[in-house]
């Protein structure tokens, strides 16, 4: 099972729920670098000088959003993922984290929705680089409603967030709490880890498996207490939509006291050099839902 694409996208939920907060919220601000800028014509009618598009210079529009918190100011920058992380990282390292000033980033393409567009525009390494950050809160819905209530709260704090949007989502939202995992189920013979947009295929795939399925769209802060708690074989499966074993330090800190397993899942560290749709690189990384049905199964057989 591929997790399916929603008429009601969760980049069409930021923009229009992003416009409504600069209606209500004078501190906000958004800055582009051309990328998104369609979602928010309306809006940036009304407020001119709260949506700042600073043409295809990335390393700009984090300056800029750097600038605008340090004026007191609540900044959102938005763009593709690689564009919105990778290609500035110097400046979200510098101008955001080192200043000591907050900012949201909200990123779309995942690690490979835009897969007709190469490797350009593919970011699978995002989290895993972001994670060398101290202090990031870092989000990951799996559904547009997970992502308008990660958004409004990353709005209302001061911090540094990432929200990673993406056009894959889940069939149906989860009563989520952001920084906590939610148990989806109990079982008895291991604990799989689900992140985001993989829920459902691990539901799917695991679904004649006594194991506890834990879903988590936020991982950092990484709920350890949760993950502590809910362990009760020595066997833990995590499974992410982005580069394979960004979370297996986290998992290992966590279970620190505890012997166990652990078999990391996600996006292969490879150079899938092809096209085509995200469902045919959900293929070739071993993301699809027979694949993942597989490893796990033959994991916990141990």
């Amino acid at each position: 099972m591929t997790a399916t694409v929603t008429a009601d996208t969760m980049r069409d939920r930021f923009a229009q729920v992003t416009s409504g907060l600069l209606e209500d919220d004078p501190r906000l601000a958004v800055v582009l670098a051309d990328i998104g800028g369609s979602g928010f014509a309306d809006a940036k009618a009304h407020h001119p000088e709260r949506i700042i598009n600073v043409g295809i210079r990335e390393q700009l529009m984090i300056s800029v959003a750097s600038g605008l918190a340090l004026s007191g100011l609540r900044p959102i920058a938005h763009s593709y993922t690689p564009f919105l992380i990778e290609r500035p990282f110097e400046q979200v390292k510098l101008d955001l984290a080192h200043q000591g000033v907050g900012a949201i980033l909200v990123s779309v393409g995942a690690s490979y929705d835009a897969s007709d567009s190469g490797r350009t525009h593919q970011a699978p390494e995002d989290v895993a680089l972001l994670s060398t950050l101290p202090d990031w809160t870092i989000h990951v819905p799996g559904h547009p409603d997970e992502a308008e209530a990660l958004l409004r709260d990353a709005v209302a704090g001061d911090g540094n967030v990432y929200l990673r949007l993406s056009a894959q989502a889940n069939a149906d939202p989860m009563p989520i709490e952001p920084d906590r995992f939610h148990v989806v189920r109990r079982g008895s013979r291991g604990t799989v880890i689900a992140v985001g947009p993989m829920l459902d295929r691990v539901l799917e795939a695991s679904a004649e498996l006594d194991v506890t399925v834990l879903y988590a769209t936020t991982v950092r802060p990484f709920d350890d207490e949760t993950l502590r708690a809910e362990v009760h074989a020595p066997t833990v499966v995590l499974v992410e939509p982005y580069l394979q074993g960004t979370s297996a330090m986290w998992v290992s800190e966590a279970l620190r006291d505890q012997a166990h397993r652990l078999l990391s899942i996600g996006v292969r560290r490879m150079e899938h050099r092809h096209y085509g749709t995200p469902e045919q690189h959900d293929v070739a990384h071993c993301l699809d839902g027979a694949s993942l049905r597989h490893r796990i199964g033959r994991f916990l057989a141990g």
